[in-house]
Order: structure tokens, then C-alpha cells, then sequence
């Protein structure tokens, strides 16, 4: 049976719902009266404009499936977040943002109308900086065993790197000074530039950049290198160029690629695997004419010294000429005299030598005309041999000789009957034999 309600109310071990709560928020700050570091990953970062306050979530994953598997409901308040955010942001040089690892400093708080929830006190950059030195491992190691970490520096660099593709934002003020550096060069050397435009910050600079280099690939024999620049901008914007994918797309372009993203510091993961970084995209129009200044000296180098070859044959030869020059009028002379005595003996014996030939090509001659005479009879012989079988052929093949052998032709209308099946009853027959010709019609056909 239900009790009443009056005696219900009176038991001590019936709550009302503030009561519970408040029982629960006692246990809470005994059992944990002290603030606490906890690692979390923030999650849903939003500051509210007109307090200054923070609020975000903090949640964990399992680190194989990726499943979420806590989750608290986080608190900044604005006297703290004021301090705690470019303090974190300087360090890090991170955005203060949703997706970072943090290590914070926590005071638990439960509230009888908004319950659980952690109280951020401090922050500690260095654990959030290990964090993203890891992934940046990581990375560096899956490109070293995929075998592309230094494809694009081992890629020959031309020696007239003139036809440029540049990927960078159109209203980049980099962009600006890279073209300005190299069309004053002082040499007046002429440089091709083709700008391939690239969001350069923000989430979607990975998948832009990736794009700009898609469409320089297929054109990629117009182009000597590619050059990825970026004009000043928070050290944070650098995320984008820590990425795999992008890293791995730089890595493997069949161009040399050189980078001048503008910061000092550290090398993103784009600069280490490019073929060439340069700090600012300045630093990178200056590496470029630098290297068209060392061409220019090579080729300085190589016309003096052809020049100087040159100069040095030509001598030699000249020396050679002299000498020749000298020697030459004894050279002839003795030429001649050894030529005038060869001539005398060759005379000498001219006369006995060309009557032994005669004598030779007349024996020659008559042994031919017999040959010659002997084979046209032999050749006479058996062509008229041949004409008599072909007469004796042609006779025998002959329609007279077949008459006379006992057959006969019939002929229809002048032609030669060869099938039965061209006659018809009341045609007229020529019957030819060899004594002569018998007219008859057909009756049937059988």
C-alpha cells in the first residue's frame, strides 16, 4: 500500500532535489579540497565578449579508436583567462584554441544548478609544446619511412632558376617585396613569374596550398622551381605547414621547392622537407638572383679561360707554322729529287712492263673469244632443242589433231558446247569432226 505523504516527507532518508545537491557538493569539496593538474584536450573554446570569461569543454580519447572518453565542462574566469591566454599564446605560439593538449591547474567545482565542472587557475605551456614536438616526430618519421623526407632536396637545382611559380595570397605585402627584389636586380637579369594564388593562413591553407601545387604539376615543364612564400603574419598561422599532407605533396613535387614563409625560429615541417628554405620571401628573390649571379661568374670563368686556350693554341700553332715555314724549301727540295729518280725508274721500266700487259690481255682475249664461241653453240643448240618440243606440243594440243584422234565438238550458235545443261529441246548443233560438220537439232535432254 502507498503511505502517505505527510509521513514520506518526515523520513530522514527522503531529499528533496537541492538537498541531494547540495549533500553531493559537500562530498565534493571534502573529497577534493585541494586544486589538481590535469592533462585534458581542449574541445569548444568560446569567450564571451561582454565578461571576458572562458568557456570551454575539456575531454579525452582513447588514444586507438579515437572515442571520446571523458568529458568536463570547463571555466576561465576573465581575471585569470586575461593572463593565462597570451602568456599560453607566447609560448606556444598557438592560438589559444579548440583541438591543443593542455596541462592545467584545476580547482573541481560542483554547483547545485549547473553541476560538475573544473575551474582553470593556470596553464603550463611546456606540456602543450611536447605535445606538438611529438606530432611534428611523428610526422618527420612516417615521411622517412614512406622514403620521401628528402626527394625534393635531392632534385638537381637548375643553374637558371628564371621561370618561377609562386604560391602565395595575391594581397600578400611578401609577394609584393619578392617581385619588387627581383625585377631591381642590379645584374637586370630576367625573371618569369607566375603567382598561383594560396590562402596563406587559417584552417584552410593546407587544402589551398595542395591546390595551387595541383595545377603547377600540370604544367610543370614550364616552371625551373616553385617558391611558397608568406609575408609576416602570427607565428600561430604556421600550423598549416606542420601538416603531413602537405609536407608529403612538397616532398615529392618533381620541381625543386623553395620556401620563404617569414619566421626565424623554428623550421616548420614544410621547410625541412623543401629543397631550399630562406627566411622571408625578400631572402628568397635574393637566393635566387644569387644563383644567377654564380651562373653569370661560371660563364665569366669559362670565356677567360676558353679565351685563354685559345690564345695559347693559337701560339703553339703559330711557332709550328714558323718552323714549317723554316724547314720547308729543304723539305721540297729533297721531295722533288726523291719524286725525279722515282719517275726515272718507273720509266725505265714502263716500256717492258706494258708490253708483258699487252701480251697478257691478248691471251686473255683469245681464250674469251673461244669460250664465247663455244657457249653461243651450245646456247643455239638447245634453244632450237626447245622450239621443236614447243612445235610438237602445240600440234598436239591442237583441236585438229584431237579430231582426228576420233572426237568430235559441238557447237552452239559458233560457241563450244561444254555442259548439257546449256542445251534446250529445238536448239540447232554444229557437230564438228575431222572429215566435217553435221547440222542436227535437239530433242530432249536427259
Amino acid at each position: 500500500m502507498l503511505e502517505d505523504a505527510s509521513n514520506i516527507e518526515q523520513r530522514k532518508d527522503v531529499f528533496s532535489l537541492f538537498e541531494l545537491t547540495i549533500q553531493v557538493k559537500n562530498v565534493f569539496y571534502e573529497s577534493f579540497p585541494d586544486t589538481y593538474w590535469v592533462r585534458a584536450e581542449m574541445s569548444d573554446v568560446r569567450t564571451n565578449m561582454s565578461s571576458g570569461h572562458c568557456y570551454l569543454e575539456f575531454i579525452e580519447k582513447n588514444p586507438i579508436s579515437g572515442q571520446i572518453v571523458a568529458r568536463a565542462r570547463g571555466t576561465i574566469w576573465a581575471k585569470t583567462f586575461r593572463m593565462v591566454k597570451p602568456y599560453f599564446e607566447m609560448e606556444t605560439g598557438q592560438l589559444f584554441s579548440s583541438g591543443l593538449k593542455v596541462l592545467v591547474k584545476v580547482a573541481v567545482e560542483f554547483h547545485e544548478l549547473y553541476g560538475f565542472s573544473l575551474t582553470v587557475l593556470d596553464i603550463d605551456p611546456a606540456y602543450t609544446l611536447g605535445d606538438m614536438v611529438r606530432k611534428r616526430m611523428e610526422i618527420l618519421r612516417q615521411l622517412q619511412d614512406e622514403g620521401v623526407l628528402t626527394l625534393n632536396k635531392e632534385l638537381p637545382f637548375p643553374s637558371l632558376p628564371q621561370r618561377i611559380a609562386v604560391i602565395t595570397s595575391s594581397t600578400a605585402a611578401g609577394y609584393e617585396d619578392f617581385l619588387n627584389q627581383l625585377t631591381s636586380n642590379k645584374s637586370g637579369f630576367p625573371f618569369y613569374v607566375k603567382l598561383f594564388p594560396a590562402l596563406m593562413q587559417g584552417d584552410k591553407t593546407e587544402a589551398s596550398v595542395i591546390a595551387a601545387l595541383d595545377k603547377i604539376y600540370h604544367y610543370a615543364n614550364c616552371f625551373d622551381v616553385v617558391v611558397i612564400i608568406r609575408g609576416g603574419g602570427a607565428t600561430s598561422d604556421l600550423n598549416s605547414f606542420d601538416s603531413y599532407l602537405l609536407a608529403a605533396n612538397c616532398a615529392q613535387f618533381p620541381l625543386p621547392v623553395i620556401t620563404g614563409i617569414g619566421h626565424e625560429r623554428d623550421d616548420t615541417i614544410v621547410d625541412m622537407v623543401a629543397h631550399t628554405r630562406m627566411k622571408t620571401p625578400t631572402a628568397v628573390a635574393e637566393f635566387l638572383i644569387g644563383r644567377m649571379e654564380a651562373a653569370e661568374s661560371e660563364l665569366n670563368g669559362l670565356q677567360q679561360a676558353v679565351c685563354s686556350l685559345s690564345t695559347d693554341i693559337i701560339q703553339k700553332q703559330k711557332h709550328f707554322l714558323q718552323l714549317i715555314g723554316n724547314r720547308l724549301p729543304s723539305i721540297a727540295i729533297d721531295r722533288i729529287e726523291r719524286s725525279r729518280a722515282a719517275l726515272q725508274w718507273m720509266g725505265s721500266k714502263l716500256s717492258n712492263s706494258t708490253l708483258s700487259l699487252i701480251k697478257s690481255k691478248e691471251s686473255l682475249l683469245e681464250a674469251m673469244q673461244l669460250q664465247l664461241k663455244n657457249l653461243t653453240i651450245t646456247q643455239l643448240k638447245e634453244r632450237e632443242r626447245f622450239i621443236q618440243l614447243s612445235e610438237q606440243f602445240v600440234k598436239m594440243a591442237s583441236p585438229e589433231y584431237i579430231l582426228k584422234r576420233g572426237y568430235s565438238l559441238s557447237l552452239k550458235d559458233g560457241k563450244i558446247v561444254k555442259h548439257a545443261a546449256d542445251m534446250q529441246p529445238g536448239d540447232e548443233l554444229v557437230t564438228r569432226f575431222a572429215d566435217g560438220d553435221v547440222y542436227s537439232t535437239v530433242n530432249k535432254r536427259k
